[in-house]
């Protein structure tokens, strides 16, 4: 039997992250991907081409990872684990990332495959809607913040003016509200 024949076998002939049934086909799990059914998973092409940066992150349809996170097979716990973590500026990535559990081999596997990504992915900081933002930007809260160690509270609908990007955090910016420079996390602006 062939690679993808395998695995249409082991998936039910439905991609493994999704669940689709069009447009299939078998996607290795690196770094060390040695072309073998338990190295690879199926996957259809809007998986694919969102997990290769050939489209952009659609938040709203990796809630399917809200299953298959749970799946017997590494190879689909190790790729739910790195879009998880791509995924970490939203709250319901980050609560399903802390209730995962994924063996010792299978979590190293895991963070190898993402610290090589890392190295090539650079830093995007998007809004609540998923606006890309950029240093300068102007946005506005979409929920009252609390301010800690700064006694007072950002209220919804504030702008924030010539934001800056945390470089290495794409969850946090920094801007002035009422004249105190503040880290604000981008789940709860929105570009202007």
């Amino acid at each position: 039997m062939s690679l993808e024949n395998d695995l249409r076998s082991r998936a039910d002939n439905k991609c493994e992250l999704c669940g689709a049934t069009e447009d299939l086909a078998a996607v290795a799990v690196g770094p060390e991907s040695d072309d073998s059914a338990e190295k690879s998973i199926l996957v259809c092409s809007t998986c694919s081409a969102q997990m290769g940066g050939t489209a952009e992150l659609d938040v709203n349809h990796w809630r399917c990872l809200n299953e298959s996170a749970w799946s017997t097979e590494p190879a689909v716990q190790v790729t739910a684990w790195r879009l998880l973590n791509k995924l970490s500026g939203e709250a319901w990535a980050r609560d399903l990332l802390d209730t995962l559990y994924l063996d010792e081999e299978t979590l190293e596997w895991a963070q190898s495959g993402q610290e090589a990504a890392e190295d090539e992915d650079t830093v995007v900081h998007k809004d609540t809607h998923g606006a890309v933002l950029s240093a300068g930007d102007t946005v506005t809260l979409i929920k009252d913040l609390k301010v800690k160690g700064a006694g007072f509270t950002a209220k919804r609908g504030t702008a924030v003016r010539n934001i800056t990007l945390v470089p290495d955090n794409a969850a946090h910016i920094e801007g002035r509200v009422n004249d105190q420079r503040i880290v604000i996390l981008t789940e709860f602006v929105k570009k202007s």
